[in-house]
């Protein structure tokens, strides 16, 4: 069980025109492509940054949990995600140290991955994906 490394930094947008015009078009990063979330009401856009990439959230509505964030804190950083080896070794070691986990299992995540989240409220504030290729 080991952390790989910062998978993400997930950007909450208003407007992913102007975050394409920011991320690829001005500072040149590599657009690596979109994938719609229905289960979370999103579509995500990865911009790759050497081994990590910044992930921008479009809200598909106003009642998924993306337009909620929007709705309360307004565009911003969202999350950070962690690569890791064995997470469901580390589902069993959060709970065991009573760390508030946000769904009862891995679930499917953007580009092949099985994601958690961790409870700002267990991490100082930070909400923290932990992913993990599909086998």
């Amino acid at each position: 069980m080991r952390v790989k490394k910062i998978s993400h930094v997930a950007i909450a947008s208003e407007d992913p025109d102007q975050a394409k015009l920011l991320y690829e078009d001005i500072l040149g990063l590599n657009f690596t492509g979109s994938e719609a979330i229905e289960r979370e009401g999103i579509t995500t856009y990865f911009y790759e940054v050497g081994e990590s990439n910044i992930e921008v959230l479009e809200a598909l509505s106003k009642e998924s949990p993306v337009g909620k964030f929007l709705i309360k804190r307004g565009a911003g950083i969202h999350h950070i995600a962690l690569e890791v080896e064995d997470l469901d070794g580390y589902v069993v070691k959060l709970r065991e140290a009573g760390i508030t986990i946000m769904s009862e299992e891995p679930l499917p995540g953007a580009h092949g991955m099985r994601i958690i989240f961790i409870h700002p409220k267990s991490t100082g504030g930070v909400l923290i994906e932990l992913s993990e290729k599909m086998e």
